[in-house]
């Protein structure tokens, strides 16, 4: 008798387990691939806020060499960051240099980007910026 109960109680769960994973393979997906992103984005704004620390301080050492041109003008300082900017590729990415002036932050460098966040339903452009000042002499 026992014997019989325990082939019909088994009979009614033989599809439950993979009907549940279908259920959730996409909520897990959705969360593994936002998550990359998530990590690639915080990648990039690491890696701008690095360039332009490097750029900011390029352009107040450099300033005060004489016959260094690595970073000799605004051009050069732009150049300079696009070189140093090591990540992954934001559309639109531009640096400016606000030369140093009366005040406690030297000379500043600010990078901005958009970085095209991929979450597996949708594409969200997110703006991305950093700024770095180096004081001078």
């Amino acid at each position: 008798m026992n014997r019989i109960r325990r082939q019909r109680s088994g009979l009614g769960d033989s599809g439950a387990a993979a009907a549940e994973f279908a259920l959730t393979l996409p909520v897990l997906c959705l969360l593994l691939f936002g998550s990359i992103g998530l990590s690639t984005m915080m990648a990039v704004t690491s890696a701008l806020h690095f360039a332009v620390g490097k750029a900011a301080r390029c352009a107040s050492v450099n300033a005060a060499l004489t016959g260094v041109t690595t970073c000799a003008g605004s051009t050069a300082v732009q150049t300079y960051a696009a070189a140093q900017y090591r990540g992954p590729s934001l559309t639109g990415l531009a640096f400016t240099l606000t030369a140093a002036t009366t005040g406690n932050c030297g000379n500043k460098v600010v990078g901005t980007g958009t970085y095209v966040l991929r979450t597996g339903l949708a594409s969200v452009s997110v703006p991305v910026s950093a700024t770095a000042c180096y004081p001078t002499g």
